[in-house]
């Protein structure tokens, strides 16, 4: 088990076990409702995670499920660490919909596989590297979210190294990612010697797609997918779109993108190959 834990993934697995364990019961959101003296649409908020449940009200339906011992006090305990509020909460305003819950699934994943068509992952970005992205896209934002969103892009990384246990990440990176100047000469180059020394982490795999590769897969678009250290909270994906962010329930379409990524992976070249690709690519920065 990894020894992160973040309110967001805590959420996710409450409100999947409080809807387990209602079904198992054999019991109605109605039914339940009028035993603790709710309403069904507040079972339903706590289900869908519209609302995170106190520990209090968590305590009042394990009895009603009939669950008791260290499963009751795990579900209690879930509800209290689901409630508090991770460190990008405060950021929330200056990030676009949805990807402050994807930065709460993130801070407890244990796997994080990424493909990237244009730009290095954000989890590999060098500050500078990150500041030109962001202001690149910056249409109608102000200097000062500009500086909120680095401070979150570089907040993120210390999930490579720790403290706990550092995230797996393996990235797919086409070769345009390497290709594109972003920045200048300068900071293109140092990224992409950031990415050589990123590559020698044990928990650190980054693969390049080359362009003769041709078409494939994944010619739509980046995505992401997360896979976790309890084999209870299923894997998810995640596809980002200019103004927001969204993360499909439906297993299927995480088993679509697991297929794509794999996929991709085999056009792949090797991970000594690529950064040996990577590092070439760095030298010519400084002489073009």
């Amino acid at each position: 088990m990894a020894s992160r834990r973040s309110p967001t993934a805590r959420q996710r697995r409450l409100m999947a076990e409080l809807s387990r364990l209602r079904r198992s019961s054999g019991l109605s959101r109605v039914e339940v409702a009028e035993r603790i003296g709710s309403t069904d649409t507040t079972i339903w908020r706590y289900e869908t995670g519209l609302t995170r449940p106190r520990p209090s009200d968590v305590s009042v339906l394990t009895e009603v499920y009939g669950v008791t011992g260290e499963a009751r006090d795990s579900l209690i305990q879930m509800a209290g660490e689901a409630r508090r509020r991770g460190w990008w909460h405060r950021y929330r305003q200056a990030l676009k919909p949805g990807f402050d819950s994807y930065i709460g699934l993130e801070a407890e994943a244990a796997v994080v596989r990424s493909y990237e068509p244009l730009v290095v992952p954000g989890l590999m970005q060098t500050e500078p590297y990150a500041r030109a992205v962001i202001e690149a896209a910056a249409v109608t934002q102000t200097p000062a979210e500009v500086d909120e969103k680095v401070s979150v892009r570089v907040s993120r990384q210390r999930l490579l190294y720790g403290p706990g246990d550092p995230i797996q990440l393996v990235a797919l990176l086409d070769e345009a990612v390497l290709r594109r100047r972003i920045g200048g000469p300068g900071v293109m180059r140092e990224q992409l010697e950031h990415l050589v020394d990123l590559g020698g982490l044990p928990n650190v795999e980054i693969r390049v797609v080359p362009f003769s590769a041709g078409a494939h897969a994944a010619m739509d678009g980046k995505f992401c997918l997360l896979s976790f250290p309890d084999p209870e909270d299923p894997d998810l994906v995640y596809l980002e779109q200019a103004t927001s962010g969204l993360m499909p329930k439906d297993p299927e379409e995480v088993r679509r993108y697991t297929l794509m990524f794999g996929s991709l992976t085999a056009l792949a070249l090797g991970a000594e190959a690529s950064a040996a690709f990577i590092a070439r690519t760095a030298r010519r920065c400084s002489s073009h």
